[in-house]
């Protein structure tokens, strides 16, 4: 297909509120250079990490909760890895079809329909869990076109699932798929999943029941249906009390005050995984409940491509569905974003680019 040499997206031109979200109808369309791929965008997820980097908010700076931080705390290292190159095209999910491919690249083929891994791995020797994310890093999909390395690339030309449904997974989907085979969830355990109305914590009540897991989830009593219907077999308010020794593994994401009594919810020998703390990032526990008790905590950043390709075979499968809530023009990504703040639509919100 023809590809125009300019496109229309959406920059962040610095670290602050909504206002720096700019619209933008003549940006150069990326060309792809060897080993990459140039793909169209059709559909394109909002997540907390899109408005956690345009906050600022992975500074050490911010100890505050996701909803407390100020977008006027001035911040420097407010990105994934540290400091952000402005103008950045964020955008951490992607359903696309491939337009254009670079010298090198033997793995696609235009027109083909493809997502890739927000956090994106490029380990090193000295670096063995290294990863560039989408978005952040590099430019990603809250444009008409972005560019992406084709080893990243994954082909969902026959998946059932929509456009709109595919680009629902890749951050959500992809976060618990790894949150879930880091702590090694199996048939016989007892899972925690907090924030579970959430787009990460549905996909996890989802997966771990794919796993054969017993699922208790903490939601807010408005979106529990949701929860249910994604397999949990309790629901209980997101301030609820758990029980001493119930479960043998916690899929956290909220973290903030809660953390101790999540810590205590662990059975002996349990395993806790994190990929987020919406709640706040400082946390307070008794460190003798850890230990004593022989828990294992695991930090879940870095996806292996295995773990991302074997979310893949699954949504091609068809054995995963996301919720999407509502879908957006990308023009509106400020309405889209605030509304995601809100809380009150479950699951995923996403973005539709013009289709020129």
């Amino acid at each position: 297909m023809s590809v125009p040499k300019t496109m229309k997206g959406v920059q962040l031109i610095g670290h602050g509120g909504p206002d720096k979200l700019v619209w933008n109808d003549a940006i150069a369309t990326p060309q792809p250079g060897p080993g990459e791929a140039l793909v169209k965008v059709l559909a394109a997820g909002v997540n907390n990490t899109d408005i956690n980097t345009r906050i600022g908010w992975y500074s050490k700076d911010i100890t505050d909760a996701t909803d407390d931080t100020d977008p006027q705390a001035e911040v420097e290292a407010g990105g994934w890895s540290g400091a952000l190159h402005f103008p950045r095209i964020q955008g951490a999910d992607l359903c696309g079809e491939v337009v254009a491919l670079g010298d090198g690249v033997s793995n696609l083929t235009p027109g083909m329909r493809v997502t890739c891994p927000t956090n994106q791995p490029e380990p090193t020797p000295e670096a063995p869990t290294r990863f560039l994310a989408i978005g952040s890093e590099f430019d990603g999909t809250f444009a008409q076109y972005c560019r992406v390395p084709a080893k990243q690339l994954h082909d969902v030309s026959s998946s059932p699932l929509s456009d709109v449904q595919i680009a629902a997974i890749p951050c959500a989907h992809g976060t618990a798929f790894n949150l879930v085979s880091r702590s090694g969830i199996a048939p016989g355990d007892r899972v925690l999943v907090t924030g579970a109305s959430g787009g990460v914590g549905l996909a996890a009540v989802e997966l771990a029941k794919l796993k054969g897991a017993d699922v208790t989830a903490l939601a807010s009593p408005a979106k529990q249906d949701a929860v249910r219907t994604a397999g949990a077999d309790v629901v209980l308010d997101r301030n609820g009390t758990l029980d001493a020794g119930a479960i043998t593994v916690a899929i956290d994401v909220v973290g903030g005050s809660g953390w101790g009594a999540v810590i205590d919810a662990l059975a002996p020998g349990g395993r806790y995984a994190t990929s987020g703390a919406i709640a706040g990032p400082i946390i307070e526990a008794d460190l003798r409940t850890i230990y004593l008790n022989d828990l294992t905590i695991y930090g879940c950043s870095y996806t292996p491509h295995q773990v991302f390709a074997e979310l893949v075979a699954l949504l091609n499968a068809g054995k995963v569905s996301p919720l999407v809530s509502k879908t957006y023009p990308m023009a509106d990504i400020a309405t889209a974003q605030a509304d995601f703040t809100t809380k009150k639509y479950p699951g995923k919100l996403v973005l539709i680019p013009p289709q020129d």
